[in-house]
């Protein structure tokens, strides 16, 4: 299966859906260290073992898997935390939020607009969309000289934000938050990869942001 979805100068991405829910698994390998950041141990340990090693075939020295960052709590995004922290003793980041309902510690307690680190060449920001729950954060790449790069776990879909149960309080703040955080300030041509399903851009979505508003989902 090929799993690579960006091969960009420094940096691959690379994918796998795992589970019944097609829960997307993303994996940040740079090319010059081997440094390795994944997005949402979701399920499937064995899984997740081959995206390592297929990100490990990326980089020019051998890889490390520095920071499992988790979009949020919701139990089908961190069925694999606790085996692959286990395995790697790696660091996870979440949202301060939803830090507690995370079934590992959380090392790297994150709000809006910090900085998740610079890893070898790209940076990885911290965008906190509150609403599918109180502590979601997207995940935004950014290599220079390429566009951004958004995972969105659970609150940006092609077609619309995400589930916020028909509560209409819940849908204002995260829409609010989805176009003053990700529209307001990154370009047309940003990837959005969500946490299922397929990838989409802030430009395609942008026409359809008062749809959303007055549909109210």
């Amino acid at each position: 299966m090929n799993t690579l979805v960006k091969d960009l100068e420094r940096v691959t991405v690379r994918r796998i859906s795992v589970s019944d829910m097609d829960n997307n698994v993303y994996l940040i390998t740079a090319k010059g260290s081997g440094v390795q950041v994944l997005i949402d141990a979701a399920d499937d340990l064995p899984a997740i073992r081959d995206l390592l090693a297929d990100g490990a075939a990326d980089a020019a020295r051998p890889a490390k898997l520095e920071l499992i960052a988790t979009t949020h709590q919701h139990w089908d995004h961190v069925r694999a935390l606790e085996g692959l922290v286990a395995e790697t003793g790696a660091p996870v980041a979440a949202g301060r939020q939803d830090a507690s309902g995370i079934p590992t510690p959380v090392d790297v307690v994150l709000d809006h607009g910090d900085d998740v680190g610079s890893f070898d060449g790209f940076e990885l920001a911290a965008v906190h969309l509150r609403g599918h729950t109180p502590g979601s954060i997207a995940y935004v790449l950014s290599e220079p000289d390429a566009p951004p790069v958004i995972f969105s776990g659970d609150s940006l879909f092609p077609g619309g934000v995400g589930n916020t149960q028909k509560d209409p309080d819940r849908f204002a703040l995260l829409y609010g938050d989805v176009v003053e955080r990700l529209f307001g300030v990154y370009p047309d041509e940003a990837e959005v990869h969500p946490g299922h399903g397929k990838p989409t851009t802030l430009g395609a979505e942008r026409p359809h942001l008062a749809e959303w508003k007055g549909r109210g989902w």
